[in-house]
């Protein structure tokens, strides 16, 4: 189960050298239900997650660059790529995933935060930096942004 919220980000913190950054790279082969290939450094994935937005299915499944490299060319609609930085919540052991996209969704930046409970979820109060909470809007899923037209 992911149990997550996603924000929209006002102000990207100063100094990201200073936090682990991944490059992460992903297609969706699927989008109802959600089916996707990602890369996130040297590590490869094939994804299920089920319906909802702040609580969902989440499945995983590692795959070969081989067999990353031979989905994603099936993959249909834009190929997302993006730099995530991970940010420690100051007195809290929740981590922050900073994404900031590449083009063509540049300059978007989302904010996500994974809980251990839903109540947990509920509870949390976002840093000054956050801008709005985005966790129910559909167009800010990857796999929406993955059908995005340019």
């Amino acid at each position: 189960m992911e149990i997550e919220r996603k924000f929209l980000v006002k102000t990207v913190p100063g100094d990201l050298s200073q936090y682990p950054c991944r490059l992460i790279e992903q297609g969706y082969l699927c989008t109802d239900p959600v089916v996707r290939v990602r890369r996130d450094n040297d590590d490869y994935y094939l994804t299920y997650k089920g319906k909802g937005f702040l609580a969902r299915e989440e499945a995983n499944l590692s795959l070969t660059k081989d067999g990353y490299e031979h989905l994603l060319k099936k993959a249909d609609g834009n190929i997302i790529t993006k730099r995530r930085y991970l940010i420690p919540v100051p007195e809290s052991t929740l981590t922050i995933e900073l994404d900031l996209f590449d083009p063509p969704f540049a300059p978007l930046i989302l904010a996500e935060v994974e809980f251990p409970s839903v109540e947990e979820a509920k509870k949390f109060t976002p840093p000054d930096w956050f801008g709005r909470d985005v966790t129910e809007e559909k167009e800010y899923t990857n796999s929406s942004l993955s059908r995005r037209s340019f």
